[in-house]
């Protein structure tokens, strides 16, 4: 099937029939295995301290580095996820995000995503969080 990319036991479809390409995502992402779901991660270290107050480079990079350690403490790896959502307090961050993004998962692996404009995180100087589902073989 076009658009098609198989990772093991995961299986992208980067543009089913009749719909139109995805643009930095796959429209549909399946697999078999065990499924890890990871709450949404926010630009924290490990002390609880913001991480790039106003930069969202700097914040994306932390939120990769929190959900890279929530995968591998699950058995994972960001070859492993299928769905990433994103809550933004600006979509014109966009851009940025996808290039961090890009340091850590593979484009020819890209999961499912959404992107979600909101009005605000739970602390003010947060620019991002960012949750993920994982399907882990066996």
């Amino acid at each position: 099937m076009p658009g098609m990319a198989d990772a093991t036991h995961i299986t992208h479809i980067a543009a089913p029939e009749g719909v139109a390409p995805a643009g930095g995502y796959s429209h549909v992402v399946t697999g078999t295995g065990r499924l890890v779901a990871i709450s949404g991660q926010v630009a924290l270290d490990a002390d609880g301290q913001v991480v790039g107050a106003g930069d969202i480079g700097a914040q994306t990079r932390q939120v990769f580095e929190n959900l890279r350690r929530c995968l591998v403490a699950a058995g994972a790896t960001f070859d492993d996820v299928v769905k990433l959502t994103y809550f933004l307090t600006d979509v014109a961050h966009l851009p940025v995000i996808r290039g961090v993004r890009d340091e850590f998962v593979d484009a020819g692996r890209l999961p499912a995503s959404s992107a979600v404009q909101v009005v605000a995180l739970f602390r003010p100087e947060l620019l991002i969080e960012v949750e993920a589902f994982a399907v882990v073989r066996g």
